[in-house]
């Protein structure tokens, strides 16, 4: 009885860790208003984006919430077909097994919902530069827009020795 209580308190705990897997809500980057650019066009400008990458990853991010249930349903069919097969068949090695295959399944589904999140908050990233970077402000790693030969990348400030 111990071990069913116990068994069921880490499968409940990593059936949690799997269902924290959620939708970008924001951009990870830095953008700045190019210079002279009102602050309340800048805002504007940046809740379009928003909404653009917001809409250029819809499908990534359902998949990821999928994921986690789905990995952890097949852990706990794997693993009571498995239980089944381990002991002759006894009922309590089937619980057992599926226990086992759902804790697995649910630490399988947690990775990988957590891989598809990054993938899907990296796209999110990339929609949201080039909507800003369209828009005429500065993006990091790029040259501003029309700002060719007076570029340079900043100094380090290191001087060889002669």
């Amino acid at each position: 009885m111990k071990r069913a209580v116990l068994t069921l308190a880490i499968i409940s705990s990593l059936a949690s860790l799997a269902a924290c897997v959620s939708a970008p809500t924001g951009p990870t980057i830095a953008i700045m208003p190019r210079e002279g650019k009102p602050f309340d066009v800048f805002q504007q400008e940046d809740q379009q984006c928003r909404d653009f990458a917001a809409n250029a990853i819809k499908d990534t991010s359902n998949a990821s919430l999928k994921e986690g249930a789905t990995s952890a349903a097949i852990g706990a069919a794997i693993g009571a077909a498995a239980g089944a097969v381990i002991q002759g068949g006894s009922s309590q090695n089937i619980g057992t097994g599926a226990g086992i295959g759902l804790l697995g399944g649910a630490a399988m589904g947690a990775m990988n919902a957590s891989g598809k999140q990054n993938q899907a908050q990296a796209q999110y990233n990339i929609a949201y530069q080039q909507c800003m970077y369209s828009k005429g402000n500065q993006v990091p790693s790029y040259p501003s827009q029309g700002g060719g030969s007076n570029y340079r990348p900043p100094s380090s400030g290191f001087k060889p020795i002669q």
